[in-house]
């Protein structure tokens, strides 16, 4: 009988053991709170195997005016496997107390449809775990708002550019593309029908 208990434990690991091998690193281990909700969004179970444009917003900057151009890159290229995560921070006093202004400019104001989270810190020892595993891949914590972290589907290649890199710039639309093309040649082929 105990020969039979472990022979089962031990399938039962093996079992398990695609399922451990399969969960996303450190960028997208982790669940977070939607913009103004109470909804929490698994980001391994919503966002594997995308690729990522990770920023830091704030909706009193002066730099708030690129929601527009991130918007626009979320049209262009979701249906290309790019997922742009919005993470409103008061990290530099310009973010609102109130979650439903900071709403209202996201939504609203700009007409943002991609995820937004609800606003945490984006540096330092309080920073919010995504923040924190993309300051460790990158050395690069956000300078000010508006950051942006281009992150490959398998999260191995993580790519930092400042506030002042529009998301219309030539060279981060250049290094957005090969990323883009480098998930391309491993995804899946899409079956007929899905």
């Amino acid at each position: 009988m105990k020969t039979l208990l472990s022979a089962v434990a031990l399938a039962c690991g093996l079992l398990a053991m695609p399922a451990t091998a399969n969960q996303c690193g450190e960028i997208l281990g982790h669940s977070m709170q939607q913009l103004n909700t109470r909804e929490s969004v698994d980001l391994c179970d919503s966002y594997k195997g995308k690729t990522l444009l990770v920023v830091n917003t704030a909706s009193k900057c002066g730099f708030t005016k690129q929601f527009e151009g991130l918007e626009a890159l979320h049209q262009k290229y979701q249906d290309k496997g790019l997922v742009i995560l919005g993470f409103p921070s008061d990290s530099f006093m310009q973010e609102y107390d109130d979650a439903e202004k900071t709403a209202e400019v996201c939504y609203l104001t700009y007409g943002v449809k991609f995820p937004m989270f609800a606003s945490s810190k984006v540096k330092g020892d309080d920073a919010n775990p995504v923040f924190k595993a993309l300051i460790a891949k990158t050395g690069e914590a956000p300078s000010w708002n508006f950051n942006k972290y281009l992150v490959s589907s398998d999260e191995q290649t993580v790519k930092h550019f400042g506030s002042r890199t529009a998301p219309d710039d030539k060279a981060f639309i250049a290094e957005l593309e090969k990323m883009l093309a480098a998930n391309a040649g491993t995804e899946a082929p899409i079956k007929a029908g899905e």
